[in-house]
């Protein structure tokens, strides 16, 4: 049991491990950003901490992937229906230490419970187009 050769063994497997778990990051960001209708966009939590995510349009939902995870299934599902855009503003001084630099934080409602969302300029006009070629709640249907 005293082996020189088993340590060494204990740290290559920790050493493949890590490097496994990191091209595995590597290929859900690839694929997530590789679809039609992604964007990055911090989320704040309930708890008030923002996190790192990407935001993939569907057709009826708005689905929120977080950054730092290997689950294939979005953590958030907007339904488009549900969703009201309130506003959007440049961030304060704490939160600019929290999301990425050149961002709006921008207001949504769903179901009647504010959320906010830090996202580039140019995906915020992406989300606005979105929510308004939606049809209208009564008149017309979800695909």
């Amino acid at each position: 049991m005293n082996d020189p050769g088993t340590p060494f063994i204990v740290i290559a497997a920790v050493f493949l491990l890590s490097v496994l778990t990191l091209c595995l990051f590597g290929v859900r960001r690839f694929q997530l950003r590789r679809a039609l209708g992604t964007v990055d966009a911090s989320l704040r939590s309930p708890g008030n901490q923002w996190q790192l995510g990407v935001c993939r349009y569907q057709d009826a939902d708005l689905e929120w992937f977080r950054l730092l995870s290997l689950s294939p299934r979005p953590h958030y599902r907007y339904r488009r229906s549900a969703l009201m855009l309130v506003g959007r503003r440049q961030p304060t001084e704490s939160e600019r230490t929290k999301v990425a630099p050149n961002v709006i934080i921008v207001t949504l409602s769903y179901d009647g419970q504010e959320m906010l969302m830090a996202m580039k300029f140019d995906a915020y006009a992406g989300l606005s187009s979105w929510l308004e070629a939606g049809p209208v709640i009564g008149i017309g249907t979800w695909r």
